[in-house]
Formats: structure tokens, sequence, C-alpha cells
């Protein structure tokens, strides 16, 4: 076998009998569901306990995003980008201010989805359908992401031996197969492996980059040497962008649908409030370690375009396997772990999307449509919405941060509406639906009128177009409420 492959076949043969035996985790959710409803399907039955609702919070969370994005971003911009461990730590802090409430209500009224909780509290449907629209949008650019982050591991680590096509595909039928057979319960069951999977991958691709490379210590001469503009501080543009960074992982990652599912699937409260105690943990050794990756990919490849350097994370892993040829068993894992958070990611999201779809679209088309044929519409939209993200993924250019900006960007916007919603409640609909609106409209404009031929930056001052339409979205819906409150005085 070449040295340079990471996966040669007995490695290959043992990714496909795991990705496979993923199969079997979904047949046997299948046959522990307890009724054929949405709230079964869809929730694993309202009763997740810490064990599994930690690490498929943890699985979920921490993806290809992570996995090669957070590398590659490392890659690029050098030393400040150590500010990713900040933006994980703040999305855990947006959890706690409004998730136990959140729960209070969903236990109540049996939400399933997030546009369940958006028409119980605002009561307005147009709000519901652009919030519902919105949430699909922004998942199916997660899994696109995501699929390229799979491509990107499978082709490199196989020397090409399995094209960047051939391995999204298959992943894509192992996922959505296991997914359809079990629901959350499966995605849940498997994410337990996956998320241990992941753990142990990054403890271990860190070890190896200490012990062979001397980690950033050791990498920190050479830096300064070559490339000494990426270990200089910050200076004011770049923590601009730190800060806005922060704010959108902070109010656009916490409204993930996927993770506003596993609040509601919670067995109660304390259960909850312990799990996201526990993830306050997890950037140290999940998020820290993929940028030290980074950090060391720039003194070893050298001059990579911004498309390579999406695979800085495999690149290291195959110099190591060069250098070191008795870790090649342990590499194999690190991939299978790489895989395994990237699919937990993508099961998730295809799951909160298929819930949106059937919860939010279809049942309001056809009210009195029976659970068991929701669930069945369900798993339907599933199966064509994976057909189509694949084919995108095989030939969209986009880097992976630059889809991750973009998800988060028009995430953030439906942002006001849990953290004012569940804490306010003179809190008016016509508030929040100006507010998105406004949110929404000056995003897009921002993100995409340079293509359209105006002449405005999409990042003003350094700053995220999605930040300053979140900023819009709150001065509005202040205005609003404030107009609001007037006119009911003067009556």
């Amino acid at each position: 076998m070449d040295a340079a492959v990471l996966l040669d076949t007995t490695g290959i043969i043992f990714m496909g009998v795991y990705l496979l035996s993923l199969i079997l985790v979904g047949l046997v959710g299948r046959f522990a569901r307890k009724e054929d409803t949405m709230a079964d399907f869809y929730l694993s039955g309202r009763n997740m306990g810490l064990f599994v609702l930690f690490l498929t919070l943890y699985a979920t969370q921490y993806s290809g995003n992570t996995m090669i994005g957070f590398a590659g971003k490392a890659y690029r911009h050098g030393f400040y980008f150590i500010s990713s461990v900040t933006f994980m730590i703040a999305v855990i802090s947006a959890y706690l201010i409004f998730a136990p409430r959140l729960y209070e209500l969903s236990k109540k009224h049996k939400f399933i989805t997030i546009g369940d909780y958006i028409q119980n509290r605002f009561g307005s449907r147009i709000l519901t359908t652009i919030v519902t629209v919105v949430c699909i949008v922004a998942l199916g650019n997660y899994i696109l992401s995501n699929l390229k982050a799979i491509g990107y591991i499978i082709e490199t680590s196989t020397n090409g031996y399995v094209s960047f096509t051939n391995g999204i595909i298959f992943v894509s039928l192992i996922m959505i197969v296991y997914e359809t057979l079990g629901g959350m319960r499966s995605v849940a069951w498997t994410d337990v492996i996956q998320g241990i999977l992941l753990l142990v991958g990054c403890l271990f691709l860190f070890g190896l980059i200490q012990y062979k490379y001397g980690g950033i210590s050791g990498s920190a001469g050479e830096l300064m040497k070559g490339s000494p503009h990426l270990w200089i501080p910050p200076d004011g543009e770049q923590k601009r962008f730190w800060f806005s960074s922060i704010i959108i992982f902070f109010f656009g990652v916490s409204v993930y649908p996927q993770a506003i599912q596993r609040i509601y699937a919670a067995r109660d409260k304390k259960t909850l409030k312990r799990s996201f105690q526990i993830m306050a943990f997890m950037p140290l050794v999940t998020t820290l370690f993929m940028f030290v990756v980074g950090i060391v990919g720039i003194t070893r490849f050298q001059g990579l375009s911004e498309q390579k350097s999406e695979q800085i994370a495999m690149l290291l892993l195959s110099d190591l396997a060069q250098h070191l040829p008795g870790v090649k068993i342990f590499i194999v894992l690190f991939i299978s772990a790489a895989v395994a958070a990237i699919m937990s990611t993508v099961d998730s999201a295809l799951l909160a999307i298929s819930s949106l779809f059937t919860q939010d679209i279809y049942r309001q088309i056809h009210p009195s449509a029976t659970q068991k044929h929701l669930t069945r519409t369900g798993k339907i939209f599933s199966w064509a919405l994976m057909g189509m993200m694949a084919y995108l993924a095989t030939f969209l250019p986009q880097t992976i941060w630059k889809l991750i900006e973009l998800k988060l960007e028009i995430l953030c916007q439906i942002s006001p509406a849990i953290f004012l919603g569940v804490h306010i409640r003179s809190l008016q609909k016509n508030a929040i639906l100006y507010g998105i609106t406004v949110g929404l409209s000056s995003t897009l404009i921002l993100k995409f009128g340079g293509d359209l031929g105006l002449s405005i930056p999409s990042k003003p001052f350094g700053i995220h177009a999605g930040v300053w339409g979140l900023a819009l979205n709150f001065v509005t819906i202040s205005i609003c409420s404030i107009s609001k409150r007037g006119t009911l005085k003067s009556v």
C-alpha cells in the first residue's frame, strides 16, 4: 500500500462495515417505537435520558464544520481564529437563556417543531411559515456543507480510490435508510456511537500532533519565520470579526431546529440542564484541538489554495501515516470519527427539515391527515431532499466556512422570536414579523448586493451581514413594541 493512502482495502472494508452496521441501529429503532405518531418518530417519545441527550447534542453540534471547516479556516487565517473556541462556548450560554423555559412550554403544549412554538406563542400563520422556510433553507445549506466535508474526507483518505461523488452518494444512502427506519431513536442512538468516536478521534489526532510536531509550540518558530502575518495579534478589523462571529454563533447555532427538537425530547428539565452543563466543556477538547490542526498544517503544507486548505486535517493524517506507520489503525478510527461526526449532523438536520415540512407546511394543507400518513409523508420528503442535497454537494464550489456563515446569518433572524418570546409576554406578533422581515431583507441585500452590481460590502466594517440584519431586527421590534404601548396609553 502507498504510505500516503490512509484507507487501504482493509480500512475501506472496516469503514464500510461500520457504516452498514448503522442500518441495524435503524432497525432496532423501528422495533422500539411505541406508537405510529409524529411525536414518537421525531422526538423519541419525549423520554431522552442524560447519557443519550448529551451525546446526541454533542455529536450534532460538532460536525464537518468543526472537523474540516474550522481546521481549514485556522489554516487560512492563523492565530486569530482561536476565537472559534469562544464561538462554541457562547452557544451553550445562549441555550441556558431560553432552553429551560422553552422545554416547559413544549411539555405543556406538545410541540414537535420550532414552528409549533411560533404558532402557539404568536398565533400568526404568516410568521410561522416565514420561520419554517428560513429554517428549511438554512438546514438545507447545513446538509450541503457537511456532505461536501464527507466527500473531502473519503476522497482524500482513499487517495481518490473512492471518489468525492461516490463517497457522498454512499454515505447519504446509509443515513437516509436508518433515519427513515427509526426516526429520532435511530438518529440519537447512532449519535451515541458517533459522539464517542468523535471525542476519541479528536483526542487521538491532537495527541499525535503533539507527539510528532510538538503542537503549536513546536510550530511557532517556523510559523513566525515563514508566515509571520498569521501569528501576530489581531488588528481592529479582526477583532470586529471575532465579535461579529460570536454574535452569529450565539444567536444562530442555538436556534438550530435539530437542537430545538432535542430540547423537546428531554426526559425532564433537570436532564436538559445537566446536558448543557457538560456541553460547556466540549469546545476545549474539540474546537480547540481542530484549531491546533489548522495551525500546525500551515507549517507542514504551505501555500494551499482556499479549496485545498479544506483538506488540511486529512493531509496531516497522510503525513503522519508516512512517518508513523504503526498508527494507521488509529488513523482509520479517526477517519471513522470524522465521518461519524458529519453523519450525526446531517441526519439530525434532515430529520428536522422533514418534521418542519410535514408539521408546519403539509399538515396545514391537509389538516385531516392521520399521524401515520404524516409520518410517511415526512419520510418521502427526506428521501427527495437528500437526493437533491447530494447532487448539489458534488459541484457547488463554495468552501465549507462560507456555507457555515450563510446558514448562521439567516438563522440569526429568527432568534428574537425565541429569546424574547419565551420571557416577554407582552411581545406582539407584528413586532416579530416586521423585525424578521427587516432583518432578513437587510442581511440578504448586504450578503448578495455585490453579486447584483450594488457597490456595498458584504461585511461592512468587517461585521457580518447577518449581525447588521439582527441589529435592525431588534431595533424594529423595539420600535414596534414602544409604538404599541404608546397607542394603548393614548387610547
